[in-house]
């Protein structure tokens, strides 16, 4: 490992990637090998985690394309030197911000989206001119291999190389000093990553969870809403960072949005779920056991089986929660949505405030004053207002989360920035030397100081 990260270092400081050119070059060759391993990458995320074909490109290969071609179109505007204004204290000079690479990077990816969460933060960090040391999830081994395979046959191990194994293969990682840290994970994971970047002071960035509220109001649009959220937690069947985690919908029209949240499930996956090949399903048995234990205190009114042969959960909605049922301890990652229930917008903002600061909040209302005080009142990664998941491709917003639910951002511009140190330059003429900073200090040179200080 520390081989690896030396030569890396060594090819960082030839500079040869802080040339635009050889940056776009190196992300047109991801975009082009994407379409070409296209059927591969699906055979093994149906091996790895049941994704169907077009679960895989809509969520994994369609979001990286996407992501590359936006960052390819404009990473030149992107790499320009900024010119920021100088104060006349300074005159005659010039000065510039120059967006500049860290170095060598880490990526650490996890096993729930491993194309779209590894290759992201990729095109990210090689838009803003690092080498990259790429760790996918052991947990999908499949993907994780076509992966290595693929990135291996694009770039040289000194520019991009892949590391595979579990947990001791991490812990080697972690012992090396990087110039930047990506985590994509678990609260847990996250602080053994932290403190292993802070004995070198490497920065990070941690792309964590929570759990994520969901909140309906009377105005809403049930109908609406029951497909938006159950598209949410049957995507991936639950298992993203940003799915809704808890239902807290307004007590009179919770019935109503359980008949709808029904009928919207058996649309989407037929009446037997658990035979609909099209649905992913749990990724280990150990999750499948954890996730049947949260309902056990609890009344399923939607779903509530489990097939442990296939690892498949029905959709399924819990009635009779508490704050402190078993669904409400911890992030669900699964298919499961429990549900609370609210009478005034006051107990909303209080229960929500009181919990850890999620990574994603969605509200479905049609209620200007709600959507207000959703917008400016709660704290949150991001999120979305009559819809679930979805603000995740829009390139323009940043991506990432608030306290537990980590720090830092990607997508887009935010991406590059995330990778790049933002150097300043101040470029100072020769022709004229004003005098008054130098010693021996006068009431004249006062005078002036403080005149071109205001």
């Amino acid at each position: 490992m520390q081989q690896i990260a030396n030569l890396q270092r060594r090819f960082f400081n030839t500079h040869a990637t802080r040339d635009v050119k050889f940056r776009r070059d190196a992300l047109k060759k991801l975009r082009a090998a994407l379409k070409e391993w296209e059927p591969r990458i699906c055979d093994a995320l149906q091996k790895d985690l049941g994704k169907c074909a077009m679960e895989t490109f809509m969520t994994e290969i369609g979001m990286v394309t996407s992501s590359l071609n936006h960052t390819i179109r404009s990473l030149r505007g992107w790499s320009k030197p900024r010119r920021v204004h100088t104060p006349l204290a300074q005159f005659p000079s010039v000065s510039r911000v120059l967006p500049e690479p860290y170095g060598v990077a880490l990526i650490m990816s996890p096993w729930n989206y491993p194309v779209l969460l590894c290759l992201d933060p990729l095109v990210a960090a090689l838009s803003a001119g690092n080498c990259c040391v790429v760790k996918p999830s052991s947990m999908t081994p499949a993907t994780s291999a076509v992966l290595a395979e693929m990135l291996g046959s694009l770039y040289p191990k000194e520019y991009v190389h892949v590391v595979l194994g579990g947990r001791d293969s991490t812990g080697v990682l972690l012992e090396q000093k990087f110039d930047y840290i990506f985590f994509t994970g678990s609260p847990t994971v996250g602080h053994i990553i932290m403190d292993a970047a802070a004995r070198h002071l490497t920065p990070v960035t941690l792309e964590l969870g929570g759990k994520s509220p969901c909140i309906v109001d009377a105005s809403a649009n049930l109908r609406v809403a029951a497909r938006r959220i159950a598209f949410g937690k049957i995507l991936n069947a639950g298992q993203t960072c940003v799915a809704p985690d808890y239902l807290f919908i307004h007590h009179s029209v919770k019935d109503a949005f359980v008949q709808e949240y029904r009928r919207a499930v058996t649309e989407m996956l037929g009446e037997e779920p658990l035979k609909n090949e099209e649905f992913t399903y749990i990724i280990c048995k150990r999750h499948f056991d954890r996730l049947m234990e949260l309902m056990q205190d609890a009344t399923p009114v939607v779903g509530g089986k489990g097939d442990a042969a296939t690892l498949r959960i029905e959709p399924t909605v819990l009635d009779d929660v508490t704050p402190s049922s078993a669904s409400m301890q911890q992030e669900i990652f699964g298919p499961v949505l429990p549900i609370l229930t609210w009478d005034k917008w006051d107990e909303v903002e209080q229960f929500v405030l009181s919990r850890p600061r999620p990574l994603a909040s969605y509200l479905f209302s049609t209620d200007s004053a709600n959507k207000k005080r959703f917008s400016q009142h709660l704290s949150f990664g991001g999120g979305c207002i009559n819809d679930t998941i979805i603000h995740l491709a829009v390139h323009g917003l940043p991506f990432g989360g608030i306290g537990d639910s980590g720090m830092g951002s990607y997508h887009g511009k935010a991406g590059f920035d995330t990778f790049s140190h933002y150097k300043s330059v101040l470029s100072k003429a020769n022709w004229l030397d004003l005098p008054f900073r130098y010693h021996p200090y006068s009431k004249w040179a006062e005078k002036i100081l403080r005149l071109f200080l205001r």
